[in-house]
């Protein structure tokens, strides 16, 4: 189901939220996720974010907008060169084991590389590579899509070292306990290196976009741009912030605390759907079908 605004909401969720609700679904661990809002200055030194749009033949939130980003390799944990915070600072930040920080933050950059050509890392400390357009760059990009590269060999073998400092962590949702794929996903900001260039290289996406905060949640709310409600949430966080600069700079004050859906069913039989501290997107789907 698809409300009048962007927010879209699975067919499959009202009945699998009864399932749950009678003892009769089993719930999916999640998978640990890192997604990144990439941004750049506009024309008028506003901040633009990067966005992509899912092909609507992908299995999670088909023709939803959203950002580079996607689950953990396990390969993610292995030991990689570091210049910035290291997993120890992560772990803190993230209030997660050391390794699972450290395969949090390598996914970030892994995915974001991955879905973008976008690399957040260089060859010392304070550098970043200038330029991934090249055949070679993308003959590792596709390699590391297919897994047949983990991602601690990409770096290793180009003598480069993860640029942690580059990344802001944003926000943590996790998907609902009914739903049949789960991530507990971190976002980040980074900022487009120098000299870098995002490419539509993803396989995942059919349109990509540079767009303003307010664009794209303006394109929420007339339903013109489908948005899960992490999407836009994290969106609209950015509204306040003139630069991109200003926004990297409030990001560690951001109350990391997950946001997990609830649902309940009511006297009725009717399903209820809040996310806590999310008020606008709570949904009643009653038990006929409909939904408000």
């Amino acid at each position: 189901m698809t409300s009048m605004d962007g927010s879209a909401f699975p067919a499959a969720w009202p009945e699998r939220i009864r399932a749950l609700a009678r003892g009769e679904l089993e719930v999916v661990a999640p998978r640990a996720a890192a997604t990144v809002l990439l941004l750049r200055d506009g024309p008028g030194g506003e901040p633009l974010v990067h966005m992509l749009r899912r092909r609507t033949s992908m299995a999670f939130a088909g023709g939803a907008y959203a950002y580079p980003g996607g689950g953990v390799d396990p390969r993610d944990e292995r030991e990689v060169r570091w210049a910035g915070p290291g997993p120890a600072h992560w772990a803190e930040v993230l209030g997660v084991p050391e390794a699972r920080a450290q395969a949090v933050v390598c996914a970030a950059v892994r995915e974001t590389f991955e879905e973008s050509g976008v690399l957040l890392a260089g060859p010392h400390d304070g550098t970043v590579v200038a330029d991934t357009t090249g055949e070679d760059w993308e003959r590792d990009r596709q390699a590391l899509v297919t897994r047949d590269l983990g991602f601690a060999d990409f770096l290793a073998g180009r003598g480069l070292a993860l640029r942690s400092d580059l990344l802001a962590p944003w926000a943590r949702w996790i998907t609902p306990e009914f739903e049949e794929r789960r991530y507990d996903t971190w976002f980040f900001l980074a900022r487009l290196p120098e000299g870098q260039r995002t490419r539509d290289v993803s396989g995942e996406a059919d349109r990509t976009v540079w767009l303003a905060p307010g664009e794209g949640v303006a394109g929420y709310e007339r339903g013109e741009m489908v948005m899960l409600p992490p999407t836009v949430t994290t969106l609209r966080a950015l509204l306040p912030y003139p630069t991109a600069d200003a926004a990297l700079a409030a990001a560690p004050g951001r109350d990391l605390a997950p946001v997990l859906a609830r649902a309940e069913l009511d006297a009725a039989g009717d399903v209820v759907l809040t996310w806590p501290g999310h008020d606008e997107f709570t949904r009643v789907v009653r038990a006929a079908g409909e939904s408000r």
